[in-house]
């Protein structure tokens, strides 16, 4: 729920565990507390997606047995080792930090990664403004630039944590298969069915729609990687690409907005009470044009990536316990 700044002071002040995401100049202004932040001025809300510096989101928690943590890029991968083994744990990262880079690029690797429920989002801005984006603990008051911050839950034994992803788009089966001769969040060269192209030209020239992500086959799963930029024949990414991974373009839809509400409405668990976290992707945000429009029971920071155990793009993430 968006509070006004005195609101969320009152909130942290109560003791209850929170999550909150808001302006880098409101966390700033923030006590210490039981909470974890980063910044975003982009939220799902009730009623509808909401752009504000002025309002923070406030989420409670509602558990007992938590503890906080701060990692940089040479101790991340510390994070499943501290994640409960009946819980989940909420990691915030820096956007372009180099611990943001390194848990993208990396994080697939982490012992346990798949075997625990890592879940959280990339802190960013407003992207008409300038602004540097943050991370807090707010169990010290540190604000971080460069480390990512977490909050470790553990839930009753007789709970089950389920960590789930709505992910609009499908690998266009006819589109040509693309591969990377090296990893990283940038591509100058692609081989598309096996021939080497200059990737920016290759989009250019075929009239690809860089709002479609392209989607890599990681063992059968199908995970989104979307096109941040090209700009003087680099193509940037908002998540790495991998040697060895085969990609696709995603097939073609004919309504953003519309898909997200179709397979919202199509979850077999409908979101409830049970929803403890969600957060959506800021390129949902823009190309589905969720200002103003109610996804239904998936409210939270509007994200710069998000995590479903591994870094994950256009892609809405949420945990239930059920």
């Amino acid at each position: 729920m968006l509070k006004t700044l005195e609101e969320a002071v009152m909130a942290i002040e109560s003791g209850t565990l929170l999550h909150i995401s808001g302006s880098e100049a409101l966390l700033r202004k923030l006590p210490k507390g039981r909470w974890i932040g980063g910044s975003t001025e982009y939220f799902m809300e009730e009623g509808g997606g909401v752009t504000t510096g002025e309002r923070l989101d406030v989420r409670e928690l509602p558990f007992e047995h938590c503890r906080f943590a701060a990692y940089g890029k040479d101790d991340i991968s510390r994070v499943t080792a501290d994640a409960p083994g009946n819980g989940f744990s909420i990691l915030i990262l820096p956007f372009d930090s180099a611990v943001h880079i390194e848990y993208a690029e990396n994080a697939a690797d982490y012992g346990d990664i798949f075997m625990k429920n890592i879940v959280g989002w990339v802190a960013g801005k407003n992207l008409a403004k300038s602004q540097t984006p943050i991370v807090v603990d707010g169990s010290t008051g540190t604000i971080f630039t460069d480390s990512a911050v977490a909050l470790h839950i553990g839930v009753p034994d007789d709970k089950m944590v389920v960590l789930n992803i709505v992910n609009i788009f499908d690998v266009d089966p006819d589109a040509p298969v693309l591969t990377f001769p090296e990893d990283g969040f940038t591509a100058r060269k692609a081989s598309v069915d096996g021939e080497e192209v200059a990737f920016a030209d290759y989009i250019a020239q075929n009239g690809i729609d860089t709002r479609l992500p392209i989607v890599g086959d990681y063992s059968g799963a199908g995970i989104i990687i979307s096109v941040k930029a090209t700009s003087d024949g680099v193509v940037s990414f908002f998540a790495p690409v991998f040697r060895g991974i085969e990609y696709r373009f995603a097939r073609p839809i004919e309504s953003y907005a519309g898909e997200f509400e179709n397979r919202i409405a199509a979850l077999s668990a409908p979101p409830g009470s049970d929803v403890v976290f969600s957060c959506n992707c800021i390129l949902n945000y823009l190309y589905g044009e969720l200002e103003g429009r109610d996804l239904g029971g998936f409210y939270g920071p509007v994200t710069f990536g998000e995590i479903a155990y591994q870094l994950v793009n256009q892609t809405l993430v949420y945990v239930q316990i059920l």
